[in-house]
């Protein structure tokens, strides 16, 4: 454990815990630095294919703690919150989320560049930053109208108020709501589901989704320059050789000689 962050390594996995129950996980410089770092760590590890964010003790994260917040202001890009959210934003791995109890400020926000959130029922999200005198971070003021809409980002954003699981499953914030006592081993499975995919296929399409061409045309061709070096690729002839052998692929990295 790291400054409140529990770092869980194994088989192609990374789990962030916020680890601060007490005070229901509310994020400080050390935790943002700490989390930064694994983050950095990750995407220097080739073997990494997923990060799983979650919480201890019944909440995921309230936020940024503001005491700490106000006697450690990040004041330049290389403050821990902004490197944390920048390796956010720039991750290749499949980032999956794992939210229970409170998840405030930028306890959502970062759940807008996850590939794949499940919550509790217990969950509850809120974005209080005008309520703080704050603007919105995470660039949750591009993203979360792309996913819900103009007029209701402009709610969640303006007025600040909470909203539980199911609202944010409708929103298309949240993919699963499952009961508490489940979470864990539906977030676990799901993980296994992604760990047993090809992994450098898993990657090059979270890109493709997340690229920045605006029209069919310039996407189709995009796919195109992406999908055509894929058929001579290590990963499609196990594919198709488990295919017609009626086997799983294994696509688990192989020793080199």
């Amino acid at each position: 454990m790291t400054a409140n962050i529990l770092i869980t390594r194994r088989d192609g996995l990374v789990e962030l815990r916020f680890d601060r129950p007490e005070k229901k996980n509310a994020l400080t410089t050390a935790m943002y630095a700490a989390l930064a770092d694994a983050m950095t760590a990750a995407a220097a590890d080739p073997t990494v294919r997923v990060i799983l964010f979650s919480g201890s003790g019944g909440s995921f994260c309230a936020g940024n703690d503001l005491n700490d917040f106000l006697a450690n202001p990040p004041n330049s890009e290389d403050a821990p919150v902004f490197r944390f959210l920048r390796a956010l934003a720039q991750a290749e791995a499949i980032l999956v989320a794992a939210v229970s109890g409170p998840a405030v400020g930028v306890g959502t926000t970062m759940l807008l560049h996850c590939d794949m959130v499940i919550a509790g029922e217990s969950a509850k999200f809120a974005l209080p930053f005008v309520n703080l005198g704050l603007v919105p971070e995470a660039a949750s003021s591009l993203l979360l109208p792309r996913l819900v809409g103009q007029q209701r980002a402009a709610k969640l954003l303006l007025l600040g108020e909470a909203f539980d699981a199911r609202a944010a499953k409708d929103l298309g914030l949240v993919g699963e709501v499952v009961a508490d006592a489940d979470l864990t081993k539906t977030a676990e499975a799901l993980v296994g589901k992604l760990l047993a995919k090809a992994p450098q296929a898993l990657r090059l399409t979270k890109q493709l989704m997340k690229g920045t061409t605006a029209t069919v045309g310039e996407r189709m061709a995009e796919e195109c320059r992406v999908f055509a070096p894929r058929l001579d690729s290590a990963e499609f002839k196990e594919a198709v050789s488990a295919f017609f052998d009626k086997r799983p692929p294994d696509f688990s990295p192989k020793p080199t000689k």
